[in-house]
């Protein structure tokens, strides 16, 4: 299965799985997927357990388990920190970005 999503001008976004069976795009809800790139540092640890907390799906990569140090660097630069987050199909960052992006959101109270 292949997953799609298309911003719209209002910055909506809609989500679509590509149908195999009948050759085509289907809309979908998918439900947010929180990801962390982890090397198992304290930080690390407590931004898994509140993406645990949040519900929903939720994985995590950790460094020379399912990636290596070239990988990380290649997918997200040099000045990278660990952890790396994305939710959804969206790359949020740093443990920074991503407590800032929750803000933002009203995921806390």
């Amino acid at each position: 299965m292949s997953y799609y999503s298309v911003i719209h001008k209002d910055g909506t976004e809609s989500h679509f799985v590509w149908c195999q069976k009948s050759r085509q795009f289907i809309l979908s809800k998918m439900l947010e997927t929180a990801v962390i790139y982890s090397n198992g540092s304290q930080e690390c640890q407590r931004m898994s357990m509140l993406l645990k907390s949040l519900g929903g799906e939720f994985h995590e990569y950790v460094l020379e388990k399912d990636f290596t140090i070239k990988q990380f660097v290649s997918e997200f630069g040099l000045d990278a920190e660990f952890p790396q987050v994305a939710i959804g199909n969206r790359h949020i960052g740093s443990m920074k970005d991503t407590l800032q992006y929750m803000s933002d959101r009203g995921m806390f109270l």
